[in-house]
């Protein structure tokens, strides 16, 4: 996902790149919920619906994914990776807020621990001079995964609530954020040169960082008796990503990454541990 991010923003803008994806991501689900008979489903959803999921598109993927291409665009590929895979915390703690059952004393100190190596990373280990290399490309980072947690958690309820099809949800989601997105390029002249790199750039984050991914993701998580098992899979992509980074952009890895790396996933870690057993407790709980 980084190496495919920061090689795509080569050829685009953060928002030409979004608008490309988006338009490849749409026409993905359209041609697919089409081909599976569930496009029909559209009929059957509530106006109030269908506003709801509209607004979000706003959300995700327009803002999202600016924020998220525009973090990468200012930092290097391995810190954003790094930064963007507290995803995993921050949506748990966004997720509580809605719920309102607030973190733990032990779930709160996991996420100061990866917050710790996000410190680690954008200050390359240097505590004493503590200076950021690019302080508004560490907030957008660190904002996106904020945008991303509210847009999954809303998104989750809304379905969850209104019996809509996942997927058509993200229809109308992404029907929403092209139009928006194409009308903001055009209005200020920033419409996207087609290169042969720009076009390949928004394919492929399109059609399978945005649109594919989902969908083995859903995939697996209903074929699994146990989704921390499958959410536990998180700990192998960064690895992998810094191996691609380094050998396909030629970033040079460095220490301050793995080491505030190893401090973000310690935190992950720990957070899948606490919710295995959580899930365990309420297992025996209604056992008992």
């Amino acid at each position: 996902m980084a190496t495919a991010f920061k090689w795509a923003l080569e050829f685009s803008s953060p928002m030409q790149l979004i608008a490309l994806a988006a338009t490849v991501s749409w026409a993905f689900f359209a041609v697919r919920l089409l081909y599976l008979g569930r496009l029909s489903q559209f009929k059957q959803v509530s106006t109030a619906t269908i506003t709801r999921c509209l607004a979000l598109g706003f959300l995700n993927p327009a803002l999202f994914y600016w924020v998220l291409f525009t973090a990468y665009d200012l930092l290097p590929a391995q810190d954003a990776m790094a930064i963007n895979y507290t995803w995993g915390l921050t949506l748990p703690f966004i997720a509580a807020c809605f719920s309102r059952s607030f973190p733990s004393v032990i779930e709160v100190c996991l996420a100061l621990l990866s917050y710790v190596g996000i410190l680690i990373i954008v200050t390359d280990g240097n505590f004493t001079g503590f200076e950021f290399e690019n302080l508004i490309g560490v907030i957008l980072a660190i904002g996106s995964t904020v945008l991303w947690g509210l847009s999954w958690v809303i998104n989750t309820r809304t379905v969850e609530r209104d019996q809509v099809d996942p997927e058509l949800a993200l229809l109308i989601n992404f029907s929403m954020a092209v139009p928006v997105l194409w009308i903001i390029l055009i209005s200020t002249g920033s419409l996207p040169h087609l290169t042969g790199g720009a076009i390949l750039g928004g394919i492929y984050v399109g059609l399978f960082e945005m649109g594919l991914a989902f969908v083995l993701w859903m995939k697996a998580m209903q074929l699994t008796d146990t989704p921390i098992r499958v959410s536990s899979l998180i700990f192998l992509a960064p690895p992998l990503s810094l191996v691609f980074i380094a050998t396909v952009l030629g970033e040079p890895v460095a220490t301050s990454t793995l080491t505030g790396l190893v401090f973000i996933l310690a935190g992950l870690a720990g957070q899948q541990i606490v919710s295995s057993r959580k899930d365990v407790g309420s297992d025996n709980t209604e056992l008992s």
